[in-house]
């Protein structure tokens, strides 16, 4: 297959520079200790859960599990596919061998997928390192947090096909920062009013964090239903635009 030359190549870069990905763990260790733990302890027990012994930072774990899971996706298709698109012209080289700009997003999908779950694979056995996770549902946030890098991933990837020059991505943190700082990763969904929880359920890490946050507590029902269909279709939407973008840019 085509594309898996894309992440193969991508594989003997990192092999290199690998101690990046520590960071990337490293980074919700930190939020989790300061936040979970820290303002857990005045926190004490989060109101409105079905289990009302559920733990402030047992709340904040899995939230942090999809925001590691977005920002590892979103890293690779965005900084580091800019340099590639805009300033080293990598992709006009690979053009011209047998590969297709469509091999190459998929390509570069399939490797920021694997760069986000390897994330969050490493944040979960983190946080089960600390005792946050009392149920075998936990299990689940790997594959959602394949479906979570999927869909950022492509975001990224048609994203970063509109950015001009460096400092466009300020845009890209003016987006990114407030959306989780309010996707209810640190307080629970009810603590706004009604018409500002609808403009919440409709950001795409809110709708990844309730597809983790109810395995990781031991909940595995029918309200997966609707975080799954969101972000396979944000994730479909976004590599439709980036391979059609991208066959303007580097075919013209």
């Amino acid at each position: 297959m085509p594309a898996a030359t894309m992440v193969e190549r991508n594989l003997m870069i990192y092999r290199h520079t690998w101690p990046l990905l520590l960071a990337e763990v490293f980074e919700p260790v930190l939020y989790l200790l300061s936040f979970g733990v820290g303002i857990g302890h005045l926190v004490g027990h989060v109101p409105g859960l079905p289990d009302p012994s559920t733990g402030y930072a047992e709340f904040v774990a899995p939230a942090l599990l999809a925001t590691a899971a977005m920002n590892g996706a979103m890293n690779e298709t965005t900084f580091n596919m800019f340099g590639k698109l805009r300033t080293d012209r990598t992709y006009e080289s690979i053009l011209t061998t047998p590969m297709t700009v469509r091999d190459v997003a998929l390509g570069e999908v399939a490797w920021a997928l694997l760069r986000g779950t390897l994330v969050t694979a490493g944040f979960l056995v983190v946080v089960t390192a600390l005792g946050l996770v009392h149920s075998p549902w936990a299990l689940l946030v790997v594959p959602g947090a394949l479906l979570i890098g999927f869909a950022f991933a492509a975001v990224g990837l048609a994203v970063v096909t509109f950015l001009r020059d460096w400092q466009d991505f300020q845009f890209i943190q003016l987006a990114m920062l407030p959306m989780f700082l309010f996707a209810t990763t640190f307080y629970p969904l009810d603590v706004y009013p009604r018409p500002l929880r609808v403009v919440v359920e409709c950001l795409p890490l809110y709708q990844s964090v309730e597809l983790l946050r109810g395995p990781f507590l031991g909940e595995a029902g029918t309200g997966l239903i609707v975080p799954v269909l969101y972000l396979l279709a944000l994730g479909g939407l976004g590599l439709a635009v980036a391979a059609r973008r991208l066959e303007g840019i580097l075919r013209t």
